[in-house]
């Protein structure tokens, strides 16, 4: 993914520029960008260049084929995946604000790098309320960036009609996202109002809408659009990609309460303080005890949890048996992903990164 990263770096160098000129107090909106798009595992920029190898590959009945090399095709496939990382940042920083996160990938996240700044230079107001609100503008203009370096991208295509699946593709991708965060927020808020047999499919829906859907299924569609995928070779890939975005959720979640700070660059336990509603609670609590599942519902959410009522509840969410079954039904979507691509009419290198990546997102400990 070097000529990824390479594609951001000059897209972010190039709007960099542009804000120093504008002003030198926006200097610092640049840098925190470009310090925010300088790590990360790329998993959808992944998705999407073998979504399109998937297809292209095809039309020269070989692997990798002749067409998908050329400059215009490779300069194009570059800025859509690019441009996903980019909508990916935007989402982050905007998620980490409304989960009062302090942590992104072992530094600061954005709203706590703004405060520290405020507090530095001794400014009036709230220094909270700047953090804030610097990283709700600069999550906005990673997502017109995003916007601007995918049509970018999409200027290389020669193919209209690709063009045109490709933006449909994007579009619903950026709706889906903003839906599924909104119920991930309303279930926090209001999941002791439901009745408990409807927090488990309240649960799964906010995975396939807040993370499966943009972390595998529409990267891989976006990349098969470029390429004039079939209808039969983008029904392959959603097949395999929505199954295989739901485990990878689960293990992020799983990751959430058990993973290792050192590795994941985030508190121990952090969906916990943040009270996360998701499927590994929601069956924790079918298999507690009802004293056990009033005491998890007391203290999840409260953002003043110390080391010792997390490991409690990492220790009674364990007991309960949930973290077995969520390995589960990881094992059996990640069975239904490699299943959709075993007769898939998708190049067979296509399909060995892609059962490789199958194993890689939900195998990984950050």
């Amino acid at each position: 993914m070097d000529l990824v990263q390479g594609r951001i770096d000059d897209f972010l160098d190039q709007q960099a520029a542009y804000l120093a000129e504008v002003s030198p107090d926006l200097v610092p909106l640049s840098d925190a960008a470009g310090d925010l798009l300088a790590g990360g595992k790329r998993f959808r920029a992944l998705f999407c260049y073998w979504g399109w190898q998937s297809v292209a590959g095809l039309e020269a009945n070989d692997d990798l084929g002749a067409d998908p090399t050329t400059p215009d095709a490779m300069k194009a496939v570059l800025g859509v995946a690019a441009a996903l990382e980019l909508f990916h940042a935007a989402a982050l920083v905007h998620d980490d604000i409304m989960d009062n996160s302090d942590l992104r990938r072992g530094r600061p996240s954005l709203h706590r790098r703004f405060e520290t700044v405020h507090r530095q230079n001794n400014w009036r107001g709230s220094s909270q309320q700047h953090g804030q609100a610097t990283a709700v503008l600069l999550g906005d203009l990673l997502l017109g960036w995003s916007d601007e370096l995918f049509e970018q991208g999409l200027g290389a295509s020669p193919d209209e009609n690709a063009r045109i699946a490709a933006r449909a593709e994007f579009t619903r991708m950026r709706t889906d996202v903003m839906l599924g965060q909104y119920l991930d927020m309303l279930d926090e808020h209001s999941w002791h109002t439901r009745p408990d047999t409807e927090l488990l499919p309240r649960a799964h829906r906010v995975i396939v809408y807040k993370s499966a859907k943009y972390t595998v299924e529409a990267p891989l569609a976006l990349g098969a659009s470029l390429a004039k995928g079939s209808l039969a070779q983008l029904s392959a890939l959603r097949e395999f990609g929505l199954p295989l975005g739901v485990a990878f959720q689960l293990r992020d979640d799983l990751l959430g309460v058990f993973g290792d700070p050192e590795v994941t660059g985030k508190p121990a336990g952090d969906d916990l303080r943040e009270g996360k509603r998701t499927v590994l609670i929601t069956l924790a609590r079918q298999k507690l005890p009802a004293s056990a599942a009033r005491l998890v519902d007391e203290l999840l959410g409260d953002p003043e949890l110390d080391d010792g009522q997390i490991k409690m509840l990492q220790s009674t969410i364990r007991d309960s048996g949930a973290v077995d079954q969520v390995e589960r039904i990881i094992g059996r979507n990640v069975e239904v992903a490699r299943a959709a691509l075993a007769t898939a009419p998708l190049t067979r290198s296509a399909r060995e990164q892609l059962t490789t990546l199958a194993d890689t997102v939900t195998r990984r400990a950050s």
